[in-house]
């Protein structure tokens, strides 16, 4: 038992230390290159190097007490910045899947609808090109000939650059996770949010595994945006925080829409494979191939009933 805490706790400590610490330590670094150079100077290294002397031989670092409430200091403001970004991290995640769009302040929901109608009206377009060359690749092979396919695949591409499925969510990490759920519907008539926490209990360790990594770096990658914003304030005594800021900003954007990707793709791959799973395990038993009838009853099975409705004779509070 005490082996397995001290293990625990090691494994605490350094996820401590990895997202919360080290990052944050990096972030007051900067912000302190920030403080003594000032935009007359970014680059100055002789510059920083005095700065860091003089803080060096202040009084207060001088002694053993002051070196142990400096360094306690610096963790304690390391693992705060940490905490913040965190938090930020959070917000920033909800933002990217925009999975609650609808709910959202009355402001940034109409943000969110326009730049949903946008993308509905691109992806629209693209479509129907990608259909005309589908169509027209199709009538080329009844007449004999055969067609060059780089077109309606380059067609395909523009299309699923915007999003696989009709947009419903203003980001393209929000709608690729959406997709999920829009195709198994279609193709199995399984409703996902009724059908994943049953699944997740009978899916084999392996793929709980490579599923929780995925999700993970989907939450790392959002944070990188938190960490953007961070940075931004420190621009206005440092200007090429500027460019951090740009650097972290773009990077998250790309690691979200390829972790996002990551995660959807392993969600409807672990529907498929194991639906027929949870249905033997609830005895539905299909027969043959999975298919609409089976992902119907399995769906009707795990959906809850709806609370009963009170007699008429009840009354109602507030009429």
């Amino acid at each position: 038992m005490g082996g397995m805490l001290a293990e625990l706790g090691k494994k605490l400590a350094e996820r401590w230390l990895s997202l919360l610490v080290l990052p944050g330590a990096l972030y007051l670094a900067v912000a302190a290159t920030a403080r003594a150079l000032g935009h007359s100077h970014p680059f100055d290294l002789h510059r920083l190097t005095g700065q860091i002397t003089e803080w060096a031989n202040a009084p207060a670092a001088g002694s053993a007490g002051g070196q142990v409430v400096l360094l306690a200091s610096v963790l304690g403001g390391a693992a705060a910045v940490g905490l913040v970004a965190q938090g930020l991290g959070s917000l920033a995640e909800q933002l990217h899947l925009a999975a609650d769009w609808r709910t959202w302040p009355a402001g940034a929901r109409s943000l969110a609808r326009q730049a949903t109608a946008r993308r509905q009206t691109r992806w629209g377009a693209a479509a129907e090109a990608w259909r005309h060359h589908r169509d027209e690749a199709a009538r080329a092979r009844a007449r004999g000939p055969r067609v060059d396919p780089a077109t309606r695949h380059a067609a395909r591409a523009t299309m699923t650059r915007i999003s696989l499925e009709r947009p419903e969510r203003p980001t393209w990490s929000g709608d690729r996770i959406h997709a999920v759920a829009v195709r198994l519907e279609r193709d199995y008539h399984l409703d996902l949010a009724a059908l994943w926490p049953h699944l997740w209990l009978v899916m084999p360790d392996t793929v709980r595994t490579e599923i929780t990594a995925a999700r993970q770096a989907l939450t790392r990658a959002t944070t990188l945006t938190a960490w953007a914003l961070l940075y931004l304030p420190l621009a206005a005594w440092w200007w090429p925080a500027i460019t951090i800021t740009a650097v972290l900003a773009v990077t998250s954007w790309r690691r979200t829409c390829c972790a996002a990707d990551t995660y959807a793709t392993l969600l409807e791959a672990a529907a498929r494979l194991h639906a027929r799973d949870l249905a033997d395990h609830l005895g539905l038993d299909p027969t043959g191939p999975f298919t609409h009838e089976s992902g119907g009853a399995l769906t009707r099975h795990l959906t809850p009933s709806p609370p009963p409705l009170p007699p008429d004779d009840t009354p109602v509070i507030g009429a």
